[in-house]
């Protein structure tokens, strides 16, 4: 009877052993984890922001810890959806990628300055031939998203970086635009997208399915820089900010907010002020340049059927026209 039981747990063992290497297609659960520095607290402000009626909660640490995600998951409702909002079906995936970063830290532990001031530098075209580049560097916190160069355009969006918001499809793949002073934020729609993280990682053969372009094969960061975007932000700006629905009929494609809503919204969290750049589009001229990069034209927004970019323009003509905050390309 013993020798029966012992059978029955080896090979339950086994079976664990196989169906985690087939879902992941490497051995990683026997990894050693990468020991992960506390988080650190946001510096409180005595004042409250412009754009505090905007939120639910004031203080909230947008980074996931692999200490504690599951328990802030729990607190904050992102259990109970599943991504790109939650983890309820995926927080297995969050704690392999979680487990090889080596800080969810949201400033450097020397950086004790209260009531920062933000700017969130999108990538529209607006931003050609402004110069704003030395005001945007004077802020204390500068927000980017994907694959906005600041490499030949200093002039024009200056040259420091806070954070980057990325995805896979949207990171930079040449180390000609590692700035190390930077810190660059997952934002994971799908599982595919920490999977990915993880395999890169672990210097792991990268499988690109799943995926709706071909996903960097190289990381340029290092661990030390990369933190994971908590989905409680991206819900906040789907159904609080832009008042989504959360479920679409039938007939409709689901609707997500772009990464420069997602950016404004975790500026939202850790800022006292916020000002935004490169967030104004011209549909008015389809051929009008969409980013201030490159030689694509607002035509591509005009088909893009992932974004209710209508909604996006009218939140921020809302915010910007109630001084919630600044807008420094607003002709």
């Amino acid at each position: 009877m013993r020798g029966y039981l012992v059978a029955i747990f080896l090979s339950a063992v086994f079976l664990y052993y196989v169906l985690h290497c087939i879902l992941w297609g490497t051995n990683v659960y026997w990894a050693a984890p990468v020991e992960m520095k506390r988080r650190n607290k946001i510096q409180p402000c005595l004042s409250k922001p412009a754009f505090a009626s905007l939120l639910r909660f004031h203080q909230f640490h947008p980074f996931l810890c692999a200490a504690d995600f599951r328990k802030i998951a729990s607190l904050y409702g992102s259990d109970k959806f599943d991504l790109p909002y939650g983890m309820r079906t995926s927080a297995e995936y969050f704690r392999l990628a979680l487990s090889k970063l080596q800080s969810c830290d949201l400033f450097d532990e020397f950086d004790n300055i209260p009531c920062k001031k933000c700017v969130v530098v999108g990538n529209g075209g607006v931003l050609k031939n402004k110069t704003l580049g030395e005001k945007i560097d004077s802020y204390d916190v500068i927000i980017r998203m994907n694959n906005g160069p600041v490499l030949g355009h200093e002039e024009e969006v200056g040259r420091r970086t806070t954070f980057r918001l990325f995805y896979p499809e949207s990171v930079f793949s040449d180390p000609i635009h590692n700035d190390p002073n930077t810190t660059v934020i997952l934002t994971a729609f799908k599982p595919h997208d920490l999977r990915w993280l993880l395999e890169l990682l672990m210097g792991d053969k990268i499988n690109t399915n799943g995926f709706w372009k071909k996903p960097a094969l190289n990381l340029i960061y290092k661990p030390y820089q990369i933190r994971i975007l908590d989905p409680f932000i991206i819900r906040t700006a789907a159904y609080e900010l832009l008042h989504f629905p959360k479920v679409f009929p039938k007939n409709q494609k689901p609707k997500h907010p772009t990464t420069g809503i997602i950016a404004i919204t975790l500026a939202f969290y850790i800022c006292h002020e916020v000002h935004l750049a490169g967030f104004k589009y011209n549909f008015s001229d389809l051929k009008s340049p969409l980013h201030y990069y490159g030689n694509a034209t607002m035509s591509l927004m005009n088909k893009n059927a992932y974004h209710n970019v209508t909604a996006e323009q009218l939140f921020l003509k809302d915010i910007i026209e109630k001084n919630l905050v600044i807008n420094l390309t607003q002709d």
